[in-house]
């Protein structure tokens, strides 16, 4: 009877051994496909830091000052960015401060160009490509290249953005700025380094970011880069379908390395048009850092 009596235990416990054995993987299964499933649309709101270094007897510090105000408030944006686990969608919502931030005080205008609503940056994580249709100087460019690598440095600090719990994480990026003033014959290239500091979130299992940032174990949804702050004021998720995510094809194909060099060649033209204006100002362009 004994004897009997353990068997009887052993086979159930065989039992529930292969019942749990196979409740784990229907359950690994299950969010394997909900990952492949899951889609969604975030909405973020920019701002920038800008410095100004105009050498000018005609603006005083206090008109200075107004120049930098009326940038800063054209500069605020609002993007979206769709996603799902392979795709993503990344362009900026049409408002009245779309297009290049401007400027004007005492007969100076500045204008600053970052990015129009007709831009659009798709990234494919799968195949490890991304298309980037961009405005420079009146021309479209599609730039199709290789999505770039980022070393996270994913830390323990941890914050509440909305409703998700975020880690932080950083990444520190060294790049070529070129700088062209006034009076200035060649591009001065030097080293600049920043740190990109990101927000993410386990809650949205997602390695998708705004901007060109992705990477990491959940969505970006803040990011501190280069003087700008983005920051996610709303998420909608979908469940049930995919986000439809289009694919740009408007502008003329290059490389990135391509768009660098047609980029560099438009700023040399454009301060030489400032060369020799004998005006008392002096104006200085920085590309990348």
């Amino acid at each position: 009877m004994k004897s009997q009596l353990s068997c009887f235990v052993a086979n159930e416990n065989h039992k529930n051994m292969k019942t749990l054995i196979l409740t784990f993987i229907s359950l690994v299964l299950a969010s394997g496909l909900f990952a492949q499933q899951f889609s969604g649309v975030a909405t973020y709101e920019s701002r920038s830091q800008i410095e100004l270094s105009l050498d000018s007897s005609a603006m005083s510090p206090q008109e200075m000052q107004a120049l930098k105000q009326q940038l800063l408030k054209k500069m605020q944006k609002t993007y979206t960015l769709k996603f799902n686990a392979k795709e993503s969608l990344w362009e900026q919502e049409e408002s009245v401060n779309s297009g290049p931030a401007s400027a004007s005080s005492n007969g100076m205008e500045l204008v600053i160009s970052n990015g129009s609503s007709k831009d659009k940056l798709y990234r494919n994580l799968e195949e490890g490509k991304y298309r980037n249709s961009q405005e420079l100087m009146g021309k479209r460019f599609l730039v199709i290249d290789s999505l770039p690598k980022y070393d996270w440095k994913i830390g323990s600090e941890t914050k509440q953005i909305g409703d998700y719990s975020c880690r932080r994480a950083v990444y520190t990026r060294i790049s070529d700025a070129r700088r062209f003033a006034t009076g200035m014959e060649e591009m001065e290239v030097t080293k600049d380094t920043t740190q990109i500091e990101a927000w993410f979130t386990m809650d949205i299992p997602v390695a998708q970011g705004p901007t060109t940032y992705f990477g990491l174990p959940g969505l970006i949804l803040e990011l501190k880069s280069n003087g700008r702050h983005f920051i996610c004021t709303k998420v909608n998720l979908n469940y049930q379908e995919q986000e439809e995510i289009k694919v740009p094809d408007q502008g003329k194909e290059v490389t990135l390395k391509e768009f660098q060099a047609i980029s560099e060649e438009k700023m040399k033209e454009m301060m030489q048009r400032y060369q020799g204006k004998g005006d008392g100002s002096n104006i200085e362009i920085v590309i990348g850092g």
